[in-house]
């Protein structure tokens, strides 16, 4: 850092101007940089017309002294190809779980419905100062699904399930398509009546996982009776 040099006329009218003028600049140079405490990639499949459509559920929790409010980017990239993905506080999905929150997005996908590919990933956080760290992620799921994606059906108020993964939870949507809340399942049929959903759920669908392999299936929703 390069000395502040003062006229000697000066001395005795500004010790302190001069002291706050060097702690602010000792503060803007060890500004501190944000970091991934903790993150995690998993693949989910999502209904379509054809084969299963990949995407990744990708979310870090960011560590920074200066506050959330300083993050400003969020990138997933994969070396091996020149693939990455940019999110923006704009972007980027946040939930919040035990008082922490998680940033990321559902939705990495690949362009014409290409399979994401395996192997070692790179997050990288910025703020808005242009501090940044990263974090090495692997993700090592089967290139084809290990079961086949599940069906969900309701017909005259009984509900049956299709599904081979070994857990199975309903997620319920209100009438404008938001989010309400996961329903564990008491079993694979049953009458939709018995499963004490909140009463605003006008739609559901089934939400399947593989926590073993960090691979999922989401259904399209299907309107309650």
């Amino acid at each position: 850092m390069a000395a502040i040099t003062l006229p000697v006329i000066y001395k005795k009218k500004v010790p302190v101007l001069l002291f706050g003028l060097i702690a602010a600049l000792f503060l803007s140079c060890s500004r501190a940089e944000p970091k991934i405490a903790y993150g995690f990639i998993r693949l989910v499949y999502y209904q379509s017309s054809g084969k299963p459509e990949e995407r990744f559920s990708f979310f870090v929790l960011p560590d920074d002294e200066d506050g959330m409010e300083d993050i400003s980017e969020l990138y997933l990239h994969y070396d091996r190809e020149g693939l990455f993905w940019s999110l923006s506080a704009a972007d980027w999905m946040s939930y919040e779980s035990e008082g922490q929150t998680w940033i990321g997005s559902r939705s990495i996908t690949m362009m014409n419905g290409e399979n994401l590919p395996r192997g070692q990933y790179r997050a990288v956080i910025i703020d808005k100062g242009g501090e940044k760290s990263e974090r090495i992620f692997s993700f090592d799921a089967p290139g084809e699904p290990r079961f086949a994606f599940p069906l969900l059906t309701i017909n005259n108020g009984e509900y049956r399930i299709e599904s081979l993964y070994p857990e199975n939870r309903f997620i319920c949507y209100d009438e404008g398509g938001e989010f309400i809340t996961l329903q564990n399942i008491p079993s694979h049929e049953g009458n939709v009546r018995n499963l004490n959903l909140p009463s605003n759920t006008r739609t559901i669908a089934l939400w399947a996982e593989d926590a073993e392999y960090f691979t999922s299936a989401l259904t399209e929703v299907v309107p309650l009776p």
